[in-house]
């Protein structure tokens, strides 16, 4: 049965979840369940609200922070949830805290430090293939904008943004998306117009919200590396 002291780090992927408590709940639960009939104690409690591919995570560091403060053990109740995140994962393994996952309680840190390392060369694959996606498309002829036409809208949209922390967000959001426009390829659909069609389907809103068009599309792919 688990003893000691505990600090319980919970995420939830959007502020929508956080404030409703949709999936909160069911991670506070499966923590209680997990302490249920020991001599525990629960020191603190933090809430992650933001999406699993963004690598900043104060909240995580305000809980490794308590546990070196409490020297209580991390308790997260889904590390299948992050597991595909590389920088979640070496920062729960370089802390230097103990910790322990209601879904595989056997993890520990060189299980954390191979999931990293799949977890990058997953990041790389999918990248890899996004790439290869674009090339081939454009070998078959597909015609997936005009560069110059693009740039000129690039330079445009780079003027309305106005700062450089805005600029930094939409570089995020197109990183976001790359992934996705790469399955999305991968399945044969090359086309600005299918790929849109595609977004719509997977309910991914455009970046201003709204449905994709081929245009939008295509100002995505002009910021994707070369």
């Amino acid at each position: 049965m688990p003893s000691g002291t505990f600090v319980a780090y919970y995420r939830v992927s959007t502020a929508r979840q956080g404030r409703s408590g949709l999936g909160l709940d069911a991670q506070r639960k499966a923590v209680a369940d997990y302490l249920n009939g020991g001599a525990w104690r629960l020191a603190a409690e933090f809430t992650e609200v933001e999406s699993g591919k963004v690598n900043a995570r104060p909240q995580l560091a305000a809980a490794l922070a308590a546990c070196r403060l409490h020297r209580a053990t991390l308790v997260i109740a889904k590390l299948d949830r992050l597991s595909r995140n590389a920088a979640f994962l070496l920062n729960l393994r370089d802390a230097g805290v103990d910790f322990v996952a209601t879904d595989m309680p056997d993890a520990n840190r060189l299980t954390v430090g191979i999931l990293a390392m799949v977890a990058e060369q997953e990041r790389e694959a999918i990248s890899a293939r996004t790439k290869a996606a674009l090339a081939a498309a454009k070998a078959r002829g597909t015609k997936l904008g005009t560069p110059g036409n693009l740039s000129a809208v690039a330079a445009s949209r780079g003027r309305g943004l106005g700062t450089a922390a805005s600029a930094q967000h939409a570089q995020k959001r197109v990183a976001d998306l790359a992934p996705v426009i790469g399955e999305i390829m991968a399945e044969g659909k090359t086309s600005l117009n299918l790929i849109a069609a595609a977004l719509n389907e997977r309910k991914i809103p455009a970046s201003r919200g709204g449905a994709w068009s081929a245009v939008q599309v295509s100002r995505v792919l002009a910021r994707l590396p070369a």
